[in-house]
């Protein structure tokens, strides 16, 4: 199995001098496995679509699609009790994990989750109608201030475009996080995100495959050129080395990013990355 470069008390005390540290001129950012990725800004936490359990290996053992893990888990979400948002791109539970949501709200009386308006019943189902007041649901193009943290939702494509897949942006000081969820290309994405002036795109890259019998993503190639052709200051990949099924190598990504002078950085599990402000 994959071990994260830290996890548990490595992880949460790498945390902790991060949020100590509480930089106006730096956001941090921890990959979490999956689509999962930690920010931290002045303090300041945000989690982006966390799947922090075995849920899904579970559920899926004894059938003919196991959920074979690949990565050690990088932290126990009860412990993560500093969390101010986190969203939930889409219902597919290694974005909308009740084993994770649960004890992440037991552990943040306060923590709210920003997730599509569209999801909103689904969701009441999944995490409990008591979950309901933690619910920022936000439809395309709404806003919603939590903390320091202003996001947006922006359409995602998962195949197909519908108002239960999202991407958000997320604003932090003068930081613009773009966290896709589950998308493929599709017409006006690139156009939208330019405008943004996005720092750092988390894109997923391991695309579709029909025998997986799951919904596609980017791959390898499409995240790259997306990054490239929306100005990301760097691109970061997800979406790979979670379930043996449905995975794919971060090296073509590289290479890609390498071709097309798109900067990028491939974080291990649980290891920081330190994004300073950009020069004027």
């Amino acid at each position: 199995m994959i071990q994260p470069l830290l996890c548990d008390d490595a992880f949460l005390a790498d945390v902790a001098a991060a949020r100590t540290a509480a930089a106006a001129d730096r956001l941090f950012l921890w990959w979490l496995g999956q689509s999962g990725f930690l920010a931290c800004y002045s303090g300041e936490c945000l989690l982006f679509d966390p799947y922090l359990s075995d849920s899904l290996t579970a559920k899926y053992a004894g059938t003919d699609k196991p959920h074979v893990r690949l990565t050690a888990r990088v932290v126990d979400p009860a412990r993560l009790d500093f969390v101010r948002v986190i969203t939930a791109s889409h219902n597919h539970t290694d974005h909308l994990d009740a084993a994770t949501l649960g004890p992440l709200f037991a552990a943040n009386p306060h923590t709210a989750l920003a997730l599509p308006a569209a999801n909103v019943e689904f969701a009441a189902q999944r995490l409990g109608a008591n979950a309901r007041s933690r619910f920022v649901p936000l439809a395309e193009g709404e806003r919603a201030t939590i903390g320091p943290f202003s996001l947006e939702a922006i359409p995602a494509a998962h195949e197909e475009l519908s108002p239960e897949f999202a991407g958000f942006v997320a604003s932090a000081g003068p930081f613009r996080i773009y966290h896709s969820g589950d998308t493929v290309l599709f017409p006006g994405l690139v156009d939208r995100l330019r405008l943004i002036a996005v720092d750092v795109a988390l894109l997923p890259i391991n695309g579709r495959a029909p025998e997986r019998r799951v919904a596609g993503n980017l791959d390898a190639f499409e995240a790259a050129r997306l990054a490239h052709a929306i100005g990301a200051r760097t691109a970061i990949p997800c979406h790979y080395e979670m379930f043996a099924f449905n995975t794919a190598s971060p090296v073509p990504f590289a290479g890609e990013c390498a071709r097309l002078g798109q900067p990028c950085l491939i974080p291990r599990a649980g290891e920081r990355v330190t994004l300073p402000l950009s020069s004027p």
